[in-house]
């Protein structure tokens, strides 16, 4: 593995222990950055009925490129938009995507800014909550297929670590889905399982017996809906019930 693999690598555990909005923001653009791109956008959406829905972004967009793009229907002629809105497939794009589109101006007034090219996805979860994530810069991608799908898979894995942690620190408490409520036992078992500990060794550090330790991960994983143990520490890791 590489230097820059390692720092890619880092910044998925990085982003699922971010505990507000700050760290949130500074984790999504430091790996924009190690990914060769310069600004990104990350935004959450939930859906509250037909035609209402709440955005909520972090970026690193320029002040002057925020002033050029006011205008609200901006989202409804984008076509990078448009099909993060219907797809979950990721969109790599550049000048030619917005020609096609007959959106060539748009595209203009935006390279002005940096955004040349691109790549955006968003993922699509249960109860109207979606995640969106887009990262742009100044230059073409590379020419290299192989590299950029390489890019596209980084991209994607590390959406799907950050939009665990965006539903959590962006999303208001009135609309959070409701987090399973695991005991002190539970969580102090998942912790050191997490370590690497066996149910013997849970249950010496914990003072209880194997068996005990082994009923408190079952209950734990019933809890968080997970098929063993090891998806059970990952999800309590996501929703920040364990560090």
């Amino acid at each position: 593995m590489n230097l820059k693999d390692a720092m890619l690598q880092g910044s998925y555990q990085s982003v699922l222990e971010a505990r507000n909005r700050e760290e949130f923001r500074n984790e999504v653009v430091r790996f924009t950055k190690q990914l060769g791109f310069e600004t990104v956008a990350a935004v959450t959406i939930v859906d509250h009925h037909v035609g209402d829905s709440e955005f909520i972004e972090v970026d690193n967009a320029p002040d002057a490129w925020r002033d050029a793009m006011q205008d609200p229907q901006g989202g409804q002629l984008d076509p990078v938009m448009q099909h993060c809105k219907r797809h979950s497939v990721p969109i790599i794009w550049d000048q030619g995507t917005y020609v096609s589109a007959g959106q060539g101006a748009l595209w203009e007034i935006q390279a002005r800014y940096g955004y040349r090219a691109g790549i955006c996805l968003a993922l699509h979860m249960p109860d109207g909550r979606h995640f969106m994530l887009g990262v742009d810069r100044d230059q073409a991608l590379p020419n290299d297929r192989t590299e950029v799908t390489r890019i596209v898979a980084d991209l994607q894995l590390f959406a799907v670590h950050a939009q665990d942690t965006a539903m959590r620190v962006l999303v208001p408490e009135r609309l959070q889905p409701e987090r399973p409520k695991l005991t002190p036992r539970e969580l102090d078992s998942l912790r050191w399982t997490m370590e690497g500990k066996t149910a013997w060794e849970v249950g010496a550090v914990l003072g209880i017996t194997e068996r005990t330790a082994v009923l408190h991960v079952s209950n734990a994983m019933h809890k968080l809906g997970c098929n063993n143990k090891h998806q059970a520490v990952l999800k309590a890791l996501r929703l920040g019930l364990i560090r």
